[in-house]
């Protein structure tokens, strides 16, 4: 009797790049591409979000976004692994609640002696009052929840309501050339929606799935902070199909999901700074080489921008911009890149000139 089938690196990695629209650009609109990825990360304002859908799709213009920001169709909020996403409205009202045990956790972990005996009941709903009222920063907040509790730290209380409520960050905030506070208020009053009071993580599954499969339990669990997810794949099993990977590791997929053969070319792109391509699994090597990962995320939490060449990490790149406003894209290349990748990245790198708003140049720095 024979087992599943095995998928290589290479075929893995394929099989992602197809998914996540980096094999070829996407006519979908922002708004589709937000909720087919789940959500961006965006706790680094503003770039990530807005090169991230660059390099996924054609025809693609800041406005584009900063427009769902305005109308409310897209938030800023902290859902997977605990750190703030870019997602549609409907993902905001499904995904909040079931990534609430992450934010517990978290809570726990950074503040939980703080917050001892404190009852965290009264807390929320004094903040919601609060920030109902008008958006807060977490500074504002805490100062204000800190005068009834005087030996209380600030800090300590906004965080918590930033656990135990749904806050998003509203404009200015996040938006491409602007700039502002990081004022929030409740998801439930900036929507004028309450969140889904039943939300699946079967669909939660199968979403991760279509957008990073095929994939393990543990690449689950690393995409969205949350654990003990084996028993949803396992429920949804006789609906999906089964591979393995080289390491003998089960690997769940949607039948109709893209496998592209891995021999399929995979052309240069520039992948945004906390890109979830590299965020996403447990084992990253299918995109990102084990002996580069030191090099794109830092010690100090910081995912740097990165290149691929042949659908692998290859270096990394910064789109900066100078005091008098002048623009330039840095390439930085992990080994010598041959004659046409460096073409590809060239121009992939005046794609996010002009995006930006034209102008500026391109700086390729010594290999190595």
């Amino acid at each position: 009797m024979t087992g599943p089938p095995v998928l290589g690196t290479r075929a893995l990695g394929r099989a992602l790049l197809a998914r996540q629209h980096l094999l070829a650009r996407s006519a979908m609109t922002p708004a589709a591409m937000v909720g087919h990825l789940g959500g961006l990360q965006a706790q680094a304002v503003p770039q990530p979000p807005y090169l991230g859908l660059l390099s996924r799709l054609e025809g693609f213009t800041p406005d584009l976004l900063d427009d769902l920001f305005q109308r409310r169709e897209v938030v800023r909020i902290a859902l997977h692994r605990g750190t703030i996403h870019l997602v549609t409205a409907d993902d905001c009202r499904t995904l909040r609640p079931l990534v609430q045990p992450v934010l517990d956790q978290g809570l726990r972990s950074a503040y939980g002696k703080r917050l001892a005996g404190l009852d965290l009941t009264a807390l929320a709903d004094e903040a919601r009052v609060l920030l109902e009222e008008r958006p807060l920063t977490f500074q504002q907040l805490g100062g204000v929840l800190a005068a009834g509790r005087p030996d209380r730290d600030p800090a300590a209380l906004a965080q918590a309501a930033r656990c135990l409520l749904p806050l998003v960050q509203v404009p200015p905030r996040g938006l491409w050339g602007r700039s502002g506070a990081a004022a929030h208020t409740t998801a439930e009053s900036w929507l004028g929606r309450p969140l889904d009071p039943a939300p699946s993580l079967d669909a939660l599954a199968l979403r991760y799935l279509a957008a990073f499969g095929p994939a393990t339990v543990a690449d689950l669990q690393k995409w969205c902070g949350l654990s003990r997810l084996g028993a949803v794949l396992k429920r949804l099993a006789p609906e999906l199909v089964t591979f393995r990977d080289e390491h003998g590791r089960l690997l769940y997929d949607l039948p109709g999901a893209p496998r592209p053969d891995p021999a399929v070319p995979a052309p240069v792109r520039l992948l945004a700074p906390f890109d979830n391509l590299l965020l996403s699994h447990a084992d990253r090597t299918r995109v990102l080489p084990e002996e580069y990962r030191p090099r794109v995320m830092t010690q100090n939490g910081i995912v740097l921008g990165t290149v691929l060449v042949d659908g692998l990490v290859a270096g990394s790149w910064q789109l900066t911009e100078g005091p008098a406003g002048e623009r330039a894209v840095a390439v930085r290349p992990f080994a010598a890149l041959g004659r046409g990748d460096r073409r590809e990245a060239e121009a992939e790198a005046e794609r996010v000139l002009a995006f930006a708003g034209g102008g500026g140049a391109v700086r390729f720095e010594e290999a190595g």
